[in-house]
């Protein structure tokens, strides 16, 4: 993929695809947020261990749509860390898209 790649191409590419976030249910962790940040995300999206987002086998309980054509996060604006690293094109967005049979960037 381009390094120009636009903020705005990174996002429609995301929005059609969410492999990242169906690809392990250990992988929606928390890592370096405080406390107060973490207070914000709905309780019933939580694991129950307290350590990370829950999910439903692999798939992110926070992610709406279908994978590799529309989706979006319902918690956009206050996700996890590892959610706002992960992006358009690098190792692990490229690792997630080939586990959902979709085309690395």
């Amino acid at each position: 993929m381009s390094d120009a790649m636009s903020p705005a191409d990174a996002e429609r590419l995301c929005q059609a695809c969410g492999a990242c976030c169906a690809y392990s249910e250990n992988w929606p962790r928390f890592s370096t947020e405080e406390d107060a940040v973490l207070d914000l995300i709905p309780k019933q999206l939580v694991n129950a261990r307290g350590s990370g987002m829950r999910c439903d086998n692999d798939r992110c309980a926070a992610l709406a749509g279908k994978i590799g054509e529309a989706v979006s996060c319902t918690i956009y604006a206050i996700r996890p860390e590892v959610c706002r690293t992960c992006m358009p094109g690098d190792a692990e967005c490229a690792m997630a898209r080939r586990k959902h049979g979709l085309p690395v960037l």
